[in-house]
């Protein structure tokens, strides 16, 4: 068995939802080694999250964003925790809704995904920097 582990900074998005795939695929190309196995990628923040969704269509992503601050609105008045703005809490609980991290399987070498899946970054932050996350590869 193989293990690979590295850590990225991914650049700077604005609020919303991001396909991130090719980032990752291209930080990791030890996959090109692992003919069964899966690849975990964890995000080291509490208001940005991952999922795995559309690839294709760009409005999806906007559907997306519309409704999870319907779901989750800002400006809430028994919201406590607030002190860096109104988006402060509900990146929290968007995050929390969505995910710290997406395992996918690896079969010759490549992500075995669906056709029109792809790995969304999950932005739930107003203004935020480049965030962490650790991709850890295992297989044979």
């Amino acid at each position: 068995m193989k293990l690979f582990q590295k850590e990225i900074t991914l650049p700077s998005y604005q609020r919303g939802f991001h396909i991130i795939t090719d980032l990752v695929i291209n930080s990791i190309p030890e996959i090109k080694q692992i003919h069964t196995g899966f690849l975990q990628v964890f995000i080291k923040h509490t208001s940005a999250s991952l999922t795995i969704n559309e690839n294709a269509d760009p409005t999806v992503r906007d559907d997306f964003e519309s409704h999870i601050n319907v779901l989750v609105p800002e400006n809430v008045p028994y919201y406590k925790h607030d002190y860096e703005g109104s988006d402060d809490m509900p990146a929290h609980i968007k995050a929390s809704l969505m995910g710290a991290s997406v395992q996918i399987p690896v079969t010759n070498g490549k992500l075995n995904m669906g056709i029109w899946q792809g790995v969304y970054l999950c932005e739930h932050r107003n203004y935020a920097s480049g965030r962490n996350i650790v991709l850890t590869l295992w297989g044979n």
